[in-house]
């Protein structure tokens, strides 16, 4: 037989394994140079903020020592902005509003706030029990009824008429505010603050206040 003569098995073993050496390490050492998605996102930001950097410090007058202190000063102004305007902040200044212009009476909101007691809904039963106070006091003639009073505007008002309870009226709008605005977790403790204010409010009248006020000029005749 002719033809072409066949190379020992060993020659063609060792060249195959010599170009599969070959192809491994051109793979890997390609690999290893070509960066990654993350890598070449790195390098584009950073690029960009470079020439950023590049031409706001050449268009300011003393460039970055005349910038910098310009962008803390901002920036300390933005964060004083947005926490002063924030409502949550503004609505807690004034107080959460108490009525929602329903017409239960001061027992129906009373009976409703015992039965959020009793469920452990205190956030509940607190609201409840203030709108009872606010309406206990309107419809006694204590202040006048107005809708959209928050519970900071009567406690305010009420002090007028009743100074003797002020610090009560503070403490129960206080809970309130901080139960209606998720500023704490209404507890037990809390709804009892309220319950003792109604109490309160439902024993005194604006003569008590007056007769706690009066101071006696003589002995009785």
């Amino acid at each position: 037989m002719t033809g072409v003569p066949l190379l020992p098995a060993a020659v063609v073993e060792r060249e195959e394994g010599r170009r599969a050496a070959r192809e491994e390490l051109s793979e890997r050492i390609y690999g290893q140079a070509e960066p990654s998605l993350l890598e070449l996102i790195r390098q584009r930001l950073q690029e960009w903020f470079d020439e950023l950097l590049d031409v706001v410090g050449s268009a300011v007058p003393g460039g970055w020592w005349t910038l910098a202190p310009l962008l803390v000063v901002l920036a300390l102004v933005l964060v004083a902005l947005v926490v002063y305007l924030r409502p949550a902040r503004r609505a807690r200044r004034r107080g959460a509003a108490v009525d929602t212009g329903s017409p239960m009476t001061a027992a129906d909101h009373r009976a409703a706030a015992e039965g959020h007691a009793e469920q452990g809904d205190y956030a509940a039963a607190i609201r409840e029990r203030l709108r009872a106070v606010s309406r206990e006091l309107e419809d006694s003639a204590v202040i006048t009824p107005r809708p959209g009073r928050t519970a900071t505007e009567l406690a305010a008002e009420t002090a007028e008429v009743l100074p003797q309870l002020r610090e009560q009226l503070y403490a129960g709008a206080d809970t309130f505010n901080d139960s209606a605005y998720g500023q704490r977790i209404a507890t037990a403790e809390d709804y009892r603050v309220l319950a003792d204010l109604d109490e309160r409010v439902g024993r005194a009248r604006p003569a008590d206040a007056a007769a706690a006020s009066a101071v006696p000029s003589g002995g009785a005749l």
